[in-house]
């Protein structure tokens, strides 16, 4: 019997609220499939299984809120059988007041209407459930039997209404978060902080020349080359990609870049955008894109919150000079550009208006020193220089 844990899907995420289940008990899952929606602080994150096998029981009721790693449901591993696995398991049953309600391989009959005159069925728990949640047990169709109403029922109308409903205060709960997170972050990881002003002539005129060959809506992004730039660069400083696990330093095989997206209600978010070294622009471009778009309609991965190495914040044409974050553990770094600008600069000993952007690192002490964060600052500045080998 395998078992599906709700994940972590951030360093700002203790718990998490069940929207709704995407498979029922019965049904084989496979890696990478989404199974369930889950609510957190930030969002609505669709949540990936990363085993096979088939559901056997959903430990967890839609509507419930329940910590970081509770088991969400179980799974029979392939060859095993329900008869097997209800006769080894272990699961302690829940009480008719808990949210988490246990279900079944097999799926109950389908319920039949109360005779015609007579008022529905309603359990004693479902009803003292409906008046504390001030739900007209009337409206609910009922799927016990004769149309009877249940816990569940209930549970799940009340689920409904609140997925339904978008939350005023998301925002409010968003900061309070970040600000949880960042909180332990400075306490916890020895931060230390390197900058380095980068010219962008070269990458600025080259990425003018490569968008007058594309329509308006496959151009690309000076941000995009920043990324790109980023994940080779730490080809070369590989401490600064990956996690601060167990007292020890973690390298990560991929780089999956945090891109930090400002949300519209306020507060920030910041999903991984995958295997970021190996693509083409182009292609970067596109994911990016989408990237943000869902991320502002709430529509994420699991493995796109969890799966960053590494945190860019890009503060844009309407930002400041230069940014210097706070890194998301377990992450042992954090990039920043800040606003590029045309400033004065000495090239081939005369001086010059050139477009600079400046580049900040963030970087934890216990994984690198100062010596590997320059190394990446100007290794990072060099990719930028060449922008055709990106």
């Amino acid at each position: 019997m395998l078992e599906f844990k709700l994940p972590s899907l951030g360093a700002d995420m203790d718990e998490g609220k069940l929207l709704e289940w995407r498979v029922k008990p019965g049904e084989a899952v496979k890696r990478g499939q989404v199974v369930a929606v889950v609510d957190t602080s930030k969002a609505a994150v669709d949540v990936e299984i990363w085993q096979e096998g088939t559901i056997f029981e959903q430990l967890v009721a839609i509507g419930a809120t329940v910590p970081v790693g509770t088991v969400l449901a179980t799974l029979l591993e392939p060859g095993e059988d329900a008869e097997t696995a209800a006769r080894h398991a272990a699961t302690p049953k829940p009480t008719p007041e808990s949210p988490v309600q246990a279900v079944a391989v097999s799926a109950p009959p389908a319920p039949s209407p109360p005779p015609p005159g007579q008022r529905k069925a309603v359990s004693p728990a479902a009803r003292a459930r409906a008046r504390e949640l001030d739900i007209d047990v009337d409206a609910i169709d009922g799927t016990g039997p004769h149309g009877a109403i249940t816990l569940d029922d209930v549970v799940r109308t009340s689920a409904q209404r609140v997925a339904a409903a978008v939350p005023a205060d998301r925002a409010t709960e968003m900061r309070k978060a970040i600000g949880a997170a960042m909180s332990r972050s400075k306490r916890e990881i020895p931060h230390y902080y390197l900058a380095e002003t980068i010219p962008m002539a070269r990458a600025a005129a080259w990425l003018a020349s490569a968008n007058e060959q594309r329509p308006i809506t496959a151009r690309l992004l000076m941000g995009v080359l920043q990324l790109k730039a980023v994940a080779q660069a730490l080809a070369q400083v590989p401490e600064l990609n990956g996690f601060w696990r167990d007292n020890a330093f973690q390298a990560a095989e991929g780089v999956h870049i945090g891109v930090a997206i400002a949300m519209r209600r306020g507060g920030l978010i910041a999903p991984a955008l995958h295997d970021v070294a190996t693509k083409s622009l182009d292609q970067l471009m596109r994911e990016l894109t989408d990237l943000v778009t869902r991320a502002r309609a709430g529509s994420l991965r699991s493995s796109e919150m969890s799966d960053p190495t590494i945190t860019v914040t890009n503060l844009g044409e309407q930002g400041t000079e230069s940014v210097f974050g706070v890194i998301y553990p377990p992450q042992v770094a954090l990039v920043g550009f800040g606003r590029m600008d045309t400033r004065p600069w000495i090239e081939n000993g005369l001086p010059c208006a050139v477009p600079l952007v400046t580049a900040s690192l963030a970087a934890d002490h216990r994984a690198s020193d100062g010596h590997s964060g320059a190394r990446f600052l100007i290794e990072l500045r060099e990719r930028l220089q060449h922008p055709e080998e990106l």
